[in-house]
């Protein structure tokens, strides 16, 4: 049992976009060889995170978005609103609907965040950045 605030409210995951640790490449294992180079596998690539939750979303009857739009409001109340925003992108990119429908819930125009859907996940994460925000 630990006794000393095990880093209290810090951030301690990555990628974040609140000061906290970021991978550092100085720590990267070197290439083995197998039967050629074997590096790590970017499990990000070619990935498709958008068509199964924009799916099921769309299986949802009216009122179960609406249960959806409401509970994801409420557990975002305390959450920055550049975070927010980034978030409301992904619903966004999964259906459009979905992110208007929380947008509206938190009292936020999804209009506003729409253009940046055509944006990478590190263009988005730079833009909602502490740094890049609201520019």
């Amino acid at each position: 049992m630990r006794f000393d605030g095990n880093g209290g409210g810090s951030v301690n995951y990555e990628p974040n976009s609140m000061g906290g640790p970021v991978e550092d490449p100085q720590y990267q294992e070197p290439p083995l060889r197998i039967s050629g180079d074997a590096d790590r596998y970017d499990h990000r690539a070619g990935n498709d995170d958008y068509t199964q939750p924009g799916n099921l979303f769309r299986l949802m009857n009216p009122d179960q978005k609406e249960q959806l739009f409401c509970n994801l409001a409420e557990a975002m109340q305390s959450v920055p609103e550049r975070i927010i925003a980034r978030q409301l992108v992904h619903f966004y990119k999964a259906d459009p609907d979905y992110g208007h429908g929380v947008a509206q819930k938190l009292g936020l125009d999804i209009a506003r965040f729409a253009p940046w859907a055509s944006l990478s996940l590190a263009e988005l994460a730079q833009k909602t950045s502490e740094a890049g925000y609201g520019r």
